[in-house]
């Protein structure tokens, strides 16, 4: 049940960054908040791991997000999302992420050219900022629910 609660954030999340190429502050801090809080509280992460777990996965999110922001290749939203799905869950799953969103990300700029023809033009509108023209700095929110769902698969 929960990791079908952290899909449905991370389906939030990746709309709403493919539509505007911003994530609100409530879908990023306001999880983060929550899952600190619940990690406080219970002594184990959203996903049953220790709270020392959570918290390293919170510092190594911030380590492979940071120098992104800092290129400019990843946004504020994106460091907030990888930092509280640190908190939510465990290492082994923050990396699983990570790595699945890098390959779905390089899967999408090598099939979107053929498949964005295909696309209905509402389709298109709406997701523009994943369109093969913005490939400099793509959302990365709907690669990270890509990630996620990949390794939820693959762990358990």
């Amino acid at each position: 049940m929960q990791s079908i609660v952290l899909l449905i954030w991370l389906t939030l999340c990746a709309a709403q960054d493919a539509r505007q190429r911003h994530i609100a502050n409530a879908l990023t801090l306001g999880v983060g908040a929550l899952a600190m809080a619940y990690l406080l509280s219970t002594g184990t992460t959203w996903l049953g791991a220790e709270a020392v777990q959570g918290g390293w996965a919170a510092v190594l999110a911030l380590a492979l997000t940071l120098p992104g922001y800092r290129w400019r290749r990843l946004g504020a939203g994106d460091v907030k999302l990888m930092t509280a799905l640190g908190l939510a869950t465990d290492g082994q799953l923050l990396l699983g992420t990570f790595i699945g969103a890098a390959l779905a990300s390089v899967l999408w700029l090598l099939l979107a050219p053929k498949l964005w023809l295909h696309m209905s033009q509402g389709l298109r509108r709406r997701l523009r900022y994943m369109a093969p023209s913005k490939s400099k700095k793509l959302p990365f929110a709907p690669f990270v629910l890509a990630g996620s769902a990949l390794t939820l698969v693959w762990i358990h």
